[in-house]
């Protein structure tokens, strides 16, 4: 039976003014689109103007994106992209195996011939598209049954033939409607993500001040009340902090938290307890008040000012700040640029060999006295506070547009059937 012939499928949510309107219904993509074959013949655009496609950001000009243009010796056969058009890239990521599917909502450009241009015919609204094809299960769904795969992981599918699968629809100014709501709900993502990038960005900039560089004993910056504290003390790390290696069985563990390098999270995330303790063997016994260093890839800055007594395994230091050194104030010197820096000159590839922890231990840290430690501390825990509640709700924001895609176009499975 032709899907015409079937009554079609319709979302579980439908805008008001919109629920006594004409059914849904179930078109060729080459109904709502048309191949654009223009190519760049007489060189109008050139290497400021080449264009790539990112799952995450759509189509972006490559100089702004990535700083430089990938383009080849010569972008006369490019394709010439308007805005709105929709660019099909025959390049395999890893969420998205057949390629991916987004309008070019920027300035018109070029793209090399590995991609395939579409322009929105009447009654098509491209950003509808370019949020329906956003679903990962909408995009892999339609394209599996149209693409093939090469020996090499290559496409081998005909411009044509993309436009082949069926999509459901509404009328136009169903379409914008959905676009608009979609649309809107993006540019608070991408807000958040403005300003979560802007609050990283200050911090880093902030501990650059905020800690002496290396040579130095005073930071470029300090709080007032400390401007006339004088030279900060310099002293190698083991003498100010203890290298715990108090082993237990892995069995004493059980009423207890156990860390692993991959439960200590970002520096803005803190820790969760690893679902599943290994069988046998023994681990480092950490106390609340100790700091946990992930010992792999330490430019990652996995450090944990623990708030609790656990195990922590064999990938884990496990550090106690004694004398005059605040552990809240040694977790933030060993998130330290200056500090990473020295540690990964003894890095072989993304973990340190046993032998080069050794070297942490005649690190000379810089330290001032407990108040001031103190004020930095809390000065970067309240802007890593920041930072995780903006993460927070990105997050939050992610999950209700992934929901609310559910809720406003049909299932593809619906359209299949």
């Amino acid at each position: 039976m032709s899907h015409k012939n079937k009554a079609p499928p319709v979302p579980n949510l439908r805008f008001p003014e919109f629920q006594a309107s004409a059914a849904w219904t179930v078109k060729q993509l080459n109904e709502l689109l048309i191949e654009a074959k223009r190519r760049n013949r007489t060189l109008e655009l050139g290497l400021n103007d080449v264009l790539s496609v990112s799952g995450e950001y759509g189509c972006v000009n490559q100089i702004d994106f990535m700083g430089r243009s990938y383009a080849g010796v010569s972008v006369k056969d490019y394709h010439v992209v308007e805005h709105g058009d929709i660019v099909y890239t025959k390049s395999p990521l890893k969420r998205n195996p057949y390629g991916i599917i987004k309008e070019n909502k920027g300035k018109r450009g070029i793209v090399s011939t590995l991609y395939a241009v579409y322009r929105p015919l009447p009654g098509c609204s491209p950003t509808y598209l370019d949020h329906f094809f956003s679903g990962d299960y909408n995009l892999n769904s339609y394209l599996q049954p149209i693409v093939k795969k090469g020996a090499k992981n290559d496409m081998k599918v005909n411009n044509a033939d993309v436009l082949k699968g069926d999509i459901c629809i509404p009328e136009i100014q169903e379409q914008q409607k959905i676009a608009d709501c979609l649309s809107s709900l993006d540019e608070l993502i991408a807000a958040l993500v403005r300003k979560v990038d802007a609050l990283k960005t200050h911090k880093k900039g902030l501990m650059q001040q905020l800690f002496p560089r290396e040579g130095e004993t005073q930071p470029r910056l300090r709080f007032p009340e400390f401007r006339e504290g004088g030279a900060w003390d310099v002293d190698a790390l083991s003498n100010v902090a203890l290298f715990v290696n108090e082993k237990i069985s892995i069995e004493l563990v059980q009423m207890i938290d156990y860390i692993s390098t991959e439960n200590i999270l970002t520096d803005y995330s803190g820790v969760t307890c690893a679902s599943k303790l290994p069988a046998t063997g023994k681990v480092t016994r950490f106390k609340a008040n100790d700091v946990l260093v992930s010992n792999i890839r330490p430019y990652l800055k996995k450090v944990w000012h623990s708030n609790r007594d656990g195990g922590a395994s064999n990938d884990v230091i496990v550090i106690r700040a004694k004398h005059r050194l605040r552990a809240d104030y040694l977790s933030c010197l060993l998130k330290n640029d200056t500090f990473i820096d020295y540690v990964m000159t003894g890095a072989k590839g993304v973990k340190m060999p046993r032998g080069d922890l050794d070297s942490i231990k005649v690190y000379l840290a810089c330290f001032p006295a407990p108040s001031e430690q103190k004020r930095i501390a809390d000065c970067l825990t309240t802007l890593d506070s920041l930072i995780t509640a903006a993460i927070g709700g990105l997050v939050t924001l992610r999950t209700h547009k992934k929901g609310l895609m559910q809720q406003l176009f049909p299932s593809a499975e619906a359209v299949e059937a």
